[in-house]
């Protein structure tokens, strides 16, 4: 937002510079992001009364004229404007001068022949005005020949860009900013004008006003002015809006522009006759605020035609849209030069309403930014005074009925009790004549009448305080600590001390964190890169789609990261990469029950080989990724940290190949699932033979992993005795698992069998239908004796004979 300081000046008082200025509205949290000189535009322009005209005797549309400008002699300037005249007071660009409007110095020149020594200046190109049909004459009559031209074009003034945060509407407007500057001052804000109050009989049969949807709609203020004179705008007028960045139309519109300026409410004014030609000339004009449907369309004012749907609110005359609501009006109703009656529109629209037809239209101006931050609603009525006023002082017109639409909710400005000890425990203490002291009751109250709170002392022994915040400052202060945010603001950041609290605790990392990176770790330590995505996906296969989404490729939340990862490896490979090995931790978020929730998960793909040996053991292959080689990389992590996952068959997963897919079980709770691609996933994305993926519940393996069992080392004497180590093979059904049989001799080995591991698993020639040979090896030691040929024996007879008894195998070994 565009601030002038010479406005500023008129609303509050204040003695400090410009530069001063824009330093204090930033550390208040105001930020000023530019200064600009406004003199600069006109550095060197002077005024000059024209003495003489003459044509230049080779060129048809040029005038030689001598112009005083103060200095002994005429300038002799060469100029091509039709309405130069004798007699005039004109701006004169001198030697030397820069217009950086149109990057242009001013340097003596030869045109045809004729010597020209200045430039004599439009309003286009001294920046006043994008165009201009010659050059600008002043109309008053008695100015100092060679004076700056400043002070008369409006330019003596410096333009702040300003760029308040989101939680301060009130600072976008003029009365706004003075305000804040007024609470940092200790002065008051000077009303822009004295205000009539109009008194209008709200009963009348011509006007009627329908809204649709109270809650687009809280409030609607419709006003008929009558036999107004459209005209140009009064100097003043036209110099407010042009520092401010908007260009002077006529006078009404110019009124609406000035009032939002002034205090931040968007207004639109219509032509009455206009509206009332759309209603069939009746004698009831009927206002409409509702929601478009998908067949309307609508000319807005910059001349485009906008086709309207269910996400725009606008404004109808005999259900005609003619204007989109808090955005911009339609053309068909625009205020011009023959435009007598007029209607006046004043209105509060609903923030997120305003902000989606906004973005549907790709559509912003000056009324939706500030709608779409929020407009007080209980100054809408001064908003609405001001803007009648001076239409009827500017136009001669005559204010003659209102119509008023009132849904607002109640807001309740609640009281807020204010502590003076807890002020000074947050805020500690501050320098005062080089010494610590705190901030007293005196300046806490100060500052907060100045902010335009109302204080009552509850208690005086103890410094409590009642506050009720003003009316503009509702949405953003609401409890103690908000209070005291303020308090330190306007007290100055700086003055407070910078010292260390009186106890401190060393940083450390939480013992959640510290295992989260140990997971993180042990995974990289396979081989497996750490990859990280976009938690926003396509929405076809998500649970929760984004209401407000930027691209249509990323409008939902994902819930899965296998997905991701599927994706990010195809891409991979058709970038002519190696396959990729990686893991990803991250949250996949669900609906249950209608209500959104989150999750942490791990997962992982892995394809081809790591070839850590070299590809030349390989002849230049890449080698295809197997079963055991992917199962693994998980176990080894498993193994490392000491849990035990136990492997079930699992065929759910569509992405996964039915007769090659596991779930994963920790402690008799599901973990995840593992397996390999579906060969039609492949297929379709044109993947190397075999790929394998993973996804596991993070917060199981966590809450896991953080018990005091696995927290706390522990150390197992290894044994001195030398172990015996036996076969044992047989067939089996192709039904039962292997990690069953393995936990069965584990359950009947005893304290004994050490290690067992599966080094044969054959299907094929010799072996039953429905079944395979499966080999293992059994490791048995004690720590406490060397084991014989008996003991072992009559052990390694219990284990063959269980899995007989409960897996009916055929022993062959």
């Amino acid at each position: 937002m565009k601030i002038s300081v010479k406005w500023l000046r008129e609303l509050t008082n204040f003695n400090f510079s410009h530069e001063e200025l824009a330093d204090i509205l930033t550390v208040v949290g105001l930020e000023v992001d530019e200064c600009e000189n406004l003199n600069e535009w006109v550095n060197g322009i002077v005024v000059g009364l024209i003495k003489d005209c003459q044509p230049h005797p080779d060129a048809q549309k040029l005038n030689i004229c001598k112009v005083d400008i103060g200095v002994e002699k005429l300038l002799n300037i060469v100029c091509g404007a039709s309405n130069v005249e004798i007699g005039k007071y004109v701006p004169v660009a001198t030697l030397g001068s820069y217009l950086p409007t149109i990057d242009l110095k001013i340097e003596p020149t030869e045109l045809r022949g004729i010597n020209s020594e200045g430039m004599i200046c439009s309003l286009s190109e001294i920046g006043l005005s994008k165009e201009s049909s010659g050059i600008h004459i002043f109309e008053e009559n008695a100015l100092t020949i060679g004076q700056n031209v400043a002070p008369l074009l409006g330019l003596d003034d410096v333009i702040l860009s300003v760029m308040p945060t989101a939680n301060r509407p009130d600072a976008m407007s003029m009365i706004g900013i003075a305000r804040e500057l007024a609470s940092l001052t200790g002065n008051t804000v000077n009303s822009p004008r004295d205000i009539k109050n109009f008194i209008f009989e709200h009963k009348n049969n011509f006007l009627k006003i329908e809204v649709k949807d109270i809650n687009a709609c809280p409030i609607y203020i419709g006003t008929i002015i009558k036999n107004a004179t459209v005209t140009s705008s009064p100097k003043w007028l036209q110099q407010k809006l042009k520092v401010s960045g908007i260009e002077p139309i006529n006078n009404i519109v110019d009124v609406t522009n000035l009032v939002l300026l002034e205090w931040g409410q968007p207004m639109h004014a219509f032509d009455l006759k206009k509206l009332n030609k759309i209603a069939d000339n009746s004698n009831e004009l009927k206002i409409g605020i509702r929601y478009s449907n998908n067949e309307e369309t609508l000319q807005i004012l910059d001349g485009s035609s906008k086709e309207l749907n269910k996400k725009n609110l606008i404004i109808t005359s005999n259900d005609v849209p003619v204007a989109l609501a808090g955005i911009m009006g339609g053309k068909t109703t625009e205020i011009d030069n023959q435009t007598q009656d007029i209607f006046l529109e004043t209105a509060l629209f609903d923030q997120v309403v305003i902000r989606h037809s906004s973005k549907n239209q790709n559509l912003r101006t000056e009324a939706s930014i500030r709608y779409e931050r929020g407009v007080n609603q209980f100054e809408l009525e001064i908003a609405s005074q001001n803007a009648i006023s001076l239409i009827e002082e500017l136009t001669g017109g005559t204010a003659v009925t209102q119509s008023i639409i009132d849904n607002r909710s109640q807001v309740n400005i609640s009281q807020i009790t204010l502590r003076l000890e807890r002020v000074h425990k947050i805020l500690g203490p501050v320098w005062r004549d080089g010494l610590k002291s705190f901030i007293t009751s005196e300046e806490v109250h100060n500052i907060l009448k100045n902010l335009g709170c109302k204080l009552d002392l509850t208690d005086k022994i103890s410094n409590v305080w009642s506050v009720v915040v003003p009316s503009y400052r509702y949405r953003d202060l609401h409890r103690e600590i908000d209070l005291i945010e303020e308090i330190a603001r306007i007290y100055g950041y700086g003055n407070f001390c910078d010292e260390l609290p009186y106890k401190t605790e060393p940083g450390k990392l939480s013992q959640e964190y510290c295992i989260e990176r140990k997971l993180r770790e042990a995974f990289r330590s396979t081989g497996l890169h750490e990859l990280v995505q976009y938690s926003l996906v396509k929405p076809e296969k998500a649970d929760i789609v984004l209401a407000n989404p930027l691209l249509t490729e990323y409008s939902a939340l994902r819930n899965n990261l296998l997905d991701g990862l599927i994706n990010t490896f195809a891409y991979n490979q058709s970038q002519g990469n190696r396959p990729l090995n990686g893991f990803e931790i991250g949250k996949i978020f669900h609906s249950i029950d209608g209500q959104n929730r989150e999750s942490d998960r791990i997962s992982g793909i892995m394809g081809g080989t790591f070839l850590v040996e070299g590809r030349w053991t390989t002849g230049g292959k890449v080698p295809p990724m197997t079963w055991y080689k992917s199962k693994g990389v998980l176990d080894s992590i498993f193994k490392k940290f000491k849990i035990i996952v136990e492997y079930k068959t699992h065929k759910e997963d569509k992405r996964l190949h039915p007769e090659r897919t596991a779930s994963l079980w920790l402690n008799n709770k599901f973990l995840g699932i593992f397996g390999q691609l579906h060969p039609q996933i492949c297929q379709e994305l044109n993947l190397i033979g075999a790929v394998y993926g993973f996804e596991l519940d993070f917060q199981l393996l966590l809450d896991t992993l953080n018990q005091e069992t696995f927290l706390t080392p522990t150390f197992k004497p290894y044994s001195f005795y030398p172990p015996i180590e036996l076969d044992l093979a047989f067939f089996v059904s192709l039904d039962i698992p292997v990690n069953q049989l393995i936990q069965k001799m584990k359950e009947v080995g005893g304290n004994l069998l050490k290690e067992i591991e599966l080094f044969d698993d054959y299907r094929g020639e010799s072996v039953p239908e429905r079944q395979r040979n499966l080999a293992f090896s059994l490791l048995y030691r004690s720590n406490e004796r060397t084991l014989t040929d008996k003991d072992v024996g009559t052990i390694h007879n219990k284990v063959r004979e269980s899995l007989v008894e409960e897996f009916n195998v055929t022993l062959r070994s």
